[in-house]
């Protein structure tokens, strides 16, 4: 019965995370995945806590336990990294991040002894790098994602014949954030684990805003200032590894600096394909001419867009040149900093890619798209919060009337009816 009971706990921690638009395929690695990191009065605990972010007295509430206790609970969580804790006026608010990315990261993103990991490094590798489900689940659900591509800055043309935006510079990221913190790469420690890490740099993942603030207090990472945020960086650029983020205008919470053996999105690109865009707004151009069919592009693509062709050269019929998948490229820049001859330069994409606002923006888009906005409407089905209602609701009333009309099915809401019926007369 003890083993029922304990089950249970973990059957409902993994229905709470799959509240999220982004969530956890459910199998038996990830029940083992939970197990290591929540005892399991922790996974009942957290699994009745709600989407959106709260106070230790609610969840004192919720739980059923005086606040002093409820404190103490969240306050162990978040020193694990399982929960976020932020200031909002005085007061401690905290959220559960989901898992990818969010709590999965930070279990390795510090050395420690209180859990086993190794054994964590083997079972996330089974889950995300063997299996499928997960990792599909990253790219094939929805066109807005989680993660976007940034542009690697010293690849961009010198003469500004293209327009970037600050949002798409990681450099003004690191100079705008409040806070930032670096913290050890997820991936390649997991990889260190399994005897099947790159030598690129571990100590170079950066996360921004309340998230650094966080994780610098708990000790899982360790704040930075700007000069050495953007050291950073360059080192990874000059490593040429791809700078992937949080796919959001303002604020961003994390730039990773991923190596294409080791990161996980990475690996997921190249297997099942970018579905839906995560790739900038530019993509290499090849000066033909100019190319000697060296294969440096071809070696440093992480997501193998680039690949060598005949160039169909009649006097040296062995010659060969670089030709460009378009539709696999993340428009990183890395093999343009690579080309020896400079015979690639990065070009503006006919077609931008439209950048969710901020969190909120893309929280509920992604919950439209993949039919789970009512989880964030009727979160933890208690009483709406006003405030969270005003933001979720304004990013709905400026939707598309596609996605209006898809959001207004999925909450049979009488009040978004009204709402989008008073705005069109």
């Amino acid at each position: 019965m003890a083993h029922r009971t304990a089950r249970d706990s973990y059957q409902s921690l993994v229905g709470r995370l799959n509240r999220f638009a982004q969530g956890a395929p459910p199998d038996e690695l990830l029940f083992k995945i939970l197990g290591l990191l929540f005892s399991e009065k922790e996974a009942g605990l957290v699994a009745a806590l709600p989407i959106k972010p709260f106070t230790a007295s609610k969840a004192a509430r919720i739980w059923k336990m005086p606040e002093a206790k409820a404190r103490g609970v969240l306050e162990a969580l978040a020193g694990r990294g399982l929960l976020i804790d932020s200031d909002l006026e005085g007061t401690s608010v905290y959220s559960l991040p989901p898992p990818m990315a969010g709590f999965f990261e930070f279990s390795l993103m510090r050395v420690r002894s209180d859990i086993d990991q190794k054994l964590l490094s083997e079972l996330f590798y089974q889950y995300m790098n063997v299996e499928e489900d997960f990792i599909k689940a990253l790219f094939v659900n929805g066109p807005t994602q989680l993660g976007r591509v940034f542009v690697s800055e010293p690849a961009l043309p010198e003469d500004k014949s293209i327009h970037v935006l600050d949002y798409e510079r990681a450099s003004e990221v690191v100079k705008a954030a409040e806070h930032r913190a670096v913290g050890v790469c997820y991936c390649r420690h997991k990889m260190d684990h399994l005897g099947k890490a790159c030598a690129a740099p571990l100590d170079i993942c950066l996360t921004f805003g309340n998230v650094a603030d966080s994780l610098a207090r708990h000790g899982i990472a360790r704040r930075i200032g700007i000069e050495e945020g953007l050291d950073l960086l360059r080192q990874a650029r000059d490593g040429s590894l791809v700078q992937f983020g949080e796919n959001v205008r303002r604020r961003p919470a994390f730039i990773c600096n991923c190596c294409g053996c080791c990161c996980e999105a990475l690996i997921g690109i190249r297997r099942f394909g970018s579905v839906y865009p995560i790739h900038t707004n530019y993509l290499p151009r090849i000066d033909v001419s100019a190319c000697t069919g060296c294969g440096k592009c071809v070696d440093i693509c992480p997501v193998q867009a680039m690949s060598l062709v005949s160039a169909n050269d009649p006097v040296r019929p062995r010659r060969r040149e670089a030709r460009l998948d378009e539709k696999h490229c993340l428009g990183c820049g890395v093999c343009v900093r690579a080309c020896p001859e400079r015979a690639l330069r990065l070009d503006a994409r006919p077609e931008r890619v439209l950048t969710p606002v901020d969190t909120v923006h893309r929280a509920v888009a992604m919950a439209i798209e993949r039919g789970t906005l009512a989880h964030l409407i009727f979160d933890n089905r208690a009483h709406w919060n006003h405030r969270a209602m005003a933001a979720i609701l304004g990013v709905l009333l400026r939707l598309p009337p596609l996605q209006q009309a898809i959001a207004s099915r999925q909450i049979k809401s009488r009040f978004f009816e009204y709402l989008i019926e008073r705005r069109s007369r």
